[in-house]
This record gives structure tokens, C-alpha cells and sequence, in this order.
């Protein structure tokens, strides 16, 4: 056990200062804080994956861009996707962007199904939608119009071979639900 140091009184020089161990319950509270500082620390490095290199801000150079259909009850949607396949391109994602185009998006593919995809939003200064992809590209949850600047994580326990971006209000404008699909070269064609 450490040794805890408190003061006692909040005025001026003749407070006294009182030195020993701390009492159960403050212990117990310092133990807790530091596990839960330890636990999203750990939690945001798996989720979003550690890319060294990304501490400087600005706009990432933007990817080259792919045809992704987006496919509702009502039509298919035709929209132009960066693929962040690495780690490093998925841990910096749309982070520092100041725009995105309404037919244009991000597509985080993890190579392989999952059940720890887990995004956040942290310096990222637009509203996004978050739809979260199966195996076959069918969507399995969205996250709307998600929070700029939020260290939330947004996930599912469910697997999912990619999270797909868009602008914040797509999936509402679209009509997009869960169970909709995304065509896609990650993804084999439907039967």
C-alpha cells in the first residue's frame, strides 16, 4: 500500500498536513478509477487498432475511390468508397475531414467476419452513419447520425466483415434498414 498525503482545512498556512494510509473506501475508489482508465485504454486500442504515426492532426490523403451499391427495398444506390483495409487506414479513418459528399462514404473492411468491430467518432468533425456489415454485406446494425468528437464506442457483438461511412442523414434520406444490403467487391454476390 502506498502512503496517502491529505490536507486538512482549505485555508491558507495554518492548515495542517496529515500523512498516513488512506481509508478503505478511498482506496477502493482510487482501484476503481484506475481500472476503468485502464480498461477504455485498452479498449480503444483494440477496437480501433494502433497506428503509430497518426498523432499529428489533419485530413488523411484521401484513398482511391470504388463503386458500393447500396441496395434498399426502394432502389439501389449507386456511391463512391474509400477502402481502409490496413490498420493504419482504419485507425484514421474520416478523422479531421470537413466535409463528404452526399454520394460518397468510407468502407472499413476487416479482411474477415468479427465480433469486436468497435468505431468511435474521436476527431472526427462531421455527423456520420455507421452501417455495420455481415459476412455477405447485409446490414446488421446502423449507428445514425453519430456524434462528432465522441469517444463512445459504436459496435455490435454480432459479426461483421466491414463498417461502411457515409454522411450523418443518408440512411435516413435512403430508407435504409437493417437487413438491406451493400454490393460490394468484399463481398461474394448473392445468390
Amino acid at each position: 500500500m502506498g502512503v496517502y498525503r491529505q490536507w486538512i482545512g482549505t485555508s491558507g498556512p495554518s492548515s495542517a498536513k496529515v500523512e498516513g494510509k488512506a481509508s478503505l473506501p478511498a482506496r477502493a475508489l482510487q482501484f476503481c478509477r484506475r481500472r476503468l482508465a485502464i480498461g477504455l485504454t485498452l479498449l480503444l486500442l483494440v477496437g480501433c487498432g494502433f497506428a503509430p504515426g497518426l498523432a499529428s492532426p489533419g485530413p488523411m490523403e484521401t484513398l482511391e475511390r470504388e463503386p458500393l451499391s447500396l441496395v434498399t427495398a426502394a432502389a439501389s444506390h449507386p456511391f463512391q468508397v474509400e477502402v481502409a483495409d490496413t490498420d493504419e487506414e482504419r485507425a484514421r479513418g474520416l478523422m479531421y475531414r470537413e466535409s463528404l459528399a452526399p454520394d460518397h462514404g468510407m468502407l472499413f473492411d476487416f479482411e474477415r467476419p468479427t465480433t469486436q468491430a468497435a468505431m468511435w467518432m474521436k476527431n472526427t468533425l462531421i455527423s456520420l452513419d455507421m452501417l455495420f456489415l455481415g459476412p455477405e454485406g447485409r446490414i446488421v446494425l446502423i449507428a445514425a447520425d453519430t456524434t462528432p468528437g465522441s469517444l463512445e464506442p459504436i459496435g455490435t457483438r454480432r459479426p461483421v466483415r466491414a463498417v461502411l461511412e457515409l454522411l450523418g442523414g443518408t440512411a435516413a434520406r435512403l430508407g435504409v434498414r437493417v437487413g438491406d444490403r451493400v454490393e460490394h467487391r468484399i463481398f461474394a454476390a448473392p445468390d
